[in-house]
C-alpha cells in the first residue's frame, strides 16, 4: 500500500499540498481566459485534487527504478514518458470537468475555456507530476536511511553485548585464580580456614553466577555479592580487614552485574595486603534522579611496587561502562594519604519491583 495511504500515513497533508495547487493553478487560469474567481476554483481545485491522487502513481515508478540501481537515461526516459502520458490523460479529465460544469449552468463557455488554458493545463500536469517523483525519490531515500539506521543501531548493540560478555569472561577467572591461590596458601598453615573458605567460596561463585546471568541487578544484591566475597577474604587476613559498606539509600539502583568484584578484589589484592597493620575497604553509594555514584576507598601502602593487576581490573571496569552506557559513566582512581579512592559515576536507574 501508498505510504500516504496507509493507516497512519499523510493523507490530510497530501490533500492540503493539492487544494493549495488547486488554488495556484486557478490563479493561473485566470489569468489565461475570461473567468470569474469563483469558476476558475472551481474547474481548478476538484481538478488538482484528482490528479494528487493520480500521482501517487509517481511511488510506484521510482520505487521500480532505483537511482543508484537504473541507468540516469533509463530515469529520464521513464519518468518523462510517465509525466506526459500523465498529464495529458489530467488534460482529458479537465475536458470532460469543463464539460460537466458548462452543462450546470455556469457563465463561461466550455470549448473557449478549454482551448485557451490547455497548454497550461498540461505544462502544469507535467511539472506536478515531476514535482510528484522527486518527492518519492525523497521519501524513499529517506526510508532507506532510516532502515539503514536501525540495522546499524542493532548491529552496535549485538556488538556491545558480545563486548559484555567478553569482558565479563575475563573478570571470573581472574578472580577464581587470585581465591584458589589464597586458599593453597592458607592448606599447610590453617587447614580449617582453608576448608571454611571452600565453602565460602563455593557459595560466593553459585551466587556470582546466577548474577551474571542477568543484565542488570539492584544494588542491594551487588553490595550483598561484594560482602561475601569479603567474607571470604576477612578468612585468611583476620582481623587486618575491616569492612565498611554503605548503600546510601540506593539500594533499588540498577547495576551491571559483578561490576564492583574487580575493584573490591584490588583493594584487598593490591590494597589491604601489603599493609602490615591492615586497613579498612569502604565501599559507599549515592544517587540523585539523575546519577548513581559507586565510591571504593582502601588504605594502601604508598611505598608499594606498581602492579599491572590493579589496572587490568580497572580497565575492565571501564570497558564494561563504556558499553553500556557510552560518555553518560565515568570512572576515576586517585591516591591520597595513603588511602586508594576509586570513584564509578553512571546513569540512575531504579528497579520498579518491590
Amino acid at each position: 500500500m501508498h505510504p500516504t495511504l496507509a493507516p497512519g500515513g499523510r493523507l490530510a497533508l497530501h490533500l492540503a499540498v493539492w487544494t493549495m495547487a488547486g488554488a495556484l493553478l486557478a490563479a493561473v487560469v485566470t489569468g489565461q481566459a475570461p473567468l470569474s474567481v469563483i469558476d476558475a476554483v472551481a474547474i481548478a481545485v476538484p481538478l488538482a485534487l484528482a490528479y494528487g491522487f493520480f500521482c501517487l502513481s509517481a511511488w510506484y515508478v521510482a520505487r521500480g527504478m532505483p537511482l543508484g540501481a537504473t541507468p540516469l537515461v533509463r530515469v529520464a526516459v521513464t519518468s518523462g514518458t510517465a509525466a506526459a502520458t500523465s498529464a495529458a490523460i489530467w488534460l482529458g479529465l479537465a475536458r470532460v470537468w469543463l464539460g460537466v460544469l458548462s452543462r450546470g449552468g455556469t457563465r463561461f463557455d466550455a470549448a473557449a475555456v478549454f482551448g485557451a488554458t490547455d497548454r497550461v493545463l498540461f505544462g502544469f500536469g507535467l511539472l506536478l507530476y515531476l514535482f510528484s517523483l522527486a518527492v518519492a525519490y525523497v521519501g524513499i531515500s529517506a526510508e532507506e536511511s532510516r532502515e539503514a539506521e536501525r540495522r546499524g543501531f542493532t548491529g552496535q548493540v549485538l556488538a556491545r553485548e558480545a563486548e559484555l560478555r567478553s569482558l565479563r569472561a575475563q573478570i571470573d577467572p581472574h578472580f577464581l585464580f587470585n581465591s584458589l591461590h589464597s586458599i593453597s596458601a592458607l592448606t599447610g598453615a590453617d587447614p580449617a580456614a582453608a576448608r571454611r573458605m571452600c565453602l565460602l567460596l563455593a557459595d560466593f561463585l553459585r551466587d556470582s553466577l546466577a548474577l551474571g546471568a542477568e543484565e542488570r541487578i539492584t544494588l542491594a544484591r551487588e553490595l550483598s555479592l561484594a560482602a561475601r566475597f569479603l567474607d571470604i577474604e576477612r578468612v585468611r587476613f583476620g582481623e587486618r580487614l575491616r569492612v565498611e559498606i554503605s548503600s546510601g539509600g540506593a539500594d533499588a539502583c540498577l547495576v551491571p552485574p559483578l561490576i564492583l568484584q574487580p575493584l573490591v578484589e584490588n583493594a584487598v589484592t593490591h590494597g589491604v595486603a601489603h599493609v602490615l597493620e591492615g586497613g579498612t575497604i569502604a565501599i559507599h553509594a549515592s544517587a540523585t534522579p539523575a546519577a548513581l555514584t559507586l565510591v571504593v576507598e582502601n588504605s594502601c601502602d604508598r611505598d608499594r611496587p606498581c602492579s599491572a593487576g590493579a589496572g587490568v581490573g580497572l580497565a575492565n571496569v571501564r570497558a564494561r561502562l563504556r558499553a553500556l552506557h557510552g560518555d553518560d559513566a565515568r570512572l576515576s582512581a586517585s591516591e591520597r594519604g595513603g588511602v586508594w579512592r576509586v570513584e564509578l559515576v553512571m546513569p540512575a536507574a531504579r528497579s520498579t519491583q518491590s
